[in-house]
């Protein structure tokens, strides 16, 4: 099954090398490009992509709000495309805005050709892409700051959940994946799969985005607490 990738970002030279990198590989395959967040939206609506490989600033509409009018237009539809959003550590300071907009993820710019073309698989399959590294740093620093979306319901939603699903979500939040949740809980890594859609389902969330970022907000991890 071919996977449909938009790339969204104003400098051409970097859309031609994403391109060249994507289409090598024979799942994968470019439908279009986009300078701009409006444009970016257009072509979503027009292309159906699975993946929006979105960056965050640009001219006009930047990569935020673009992501959130995709999200938001998807949401009213029955075709809705995954946004992993890319970055610099110059401008990480949007990440958080970018996953509240509804981004499955996100990945630095640098990053290698073949972490870029598993993590467009990875989100396209409907999981998400959280880079331990880049995660705390991001939430240890705006963490403390974020505006809580779910302050009145939290409590309530979080006693939905077992002690080992608790457990799970601060795993996933400290960037674990399954297979090293497994090992820290010393159960199959299908446990861990369960556990995860539990939460997930519990919890009302879309993905292990919004997990790591609903467990910093309800406080289960606090901002400084992961090494």
């Amino acid at each position: 099954m071919t996977i449909r990738v938009l790339l969204v970002d104003d400098q051409p030279l970097l859309r031609t090398g994403f391109r060249l990198i994507l289409e090598a590989e024979p799942d994968l395959t470019v439908v279009g490009e986009a300078g701009e967040g409006k444009a970016a939206q257009d072509q979503a609506r027009a292309l159906l992509p699975d993946v929006v490989l979105m960056d965050i600033r640009m001219p006009g509409v930047d990569g935020i709000e673009a992501t959130r009018r995709i999200v938001r237009e998807a949401a009213r539809g029955t075709h809705v495309p995954r946004v992993l959003v890319l970055t610099t550590f110059d401008l990480d300071e949007y990440i958080v805005e970018a996953l509240r907009a509804g981004a499955s993820g996100f990945l630095l710019k640098d990053v290698p050709a073949d972490e870029l073309v598993q993590a467009i698989r990875v989100v396209a399959a409907g999981d998400a892409i959280v880079a331990p590294s880049v995660t705390r740093r991001l939430l240890d620093k705006f963490g403390a700051h974020l505006p809580s979306a779910y302050q009145q319901s939290t409590p309530a939603r979080l006693d939905r959940l077992t002690e080992r699903e608790l457990e799970v979500l601060r795993l996933i939040a400290k960037g674990m994946s399954n297979a090293e949740i497994a090992a820290e809980l010393v159960v199959s890594e299908t446990t861990v799969k369960t556990h995860v859609g539990n939460v997930l389902t519990k919890l009302g969330l879309r993905d292990r985005v919004q997990a790591v970022v609903l467990a910093y907000e309800t406080g289960l991890i606090t901002p400084g607490a992961i090494p």
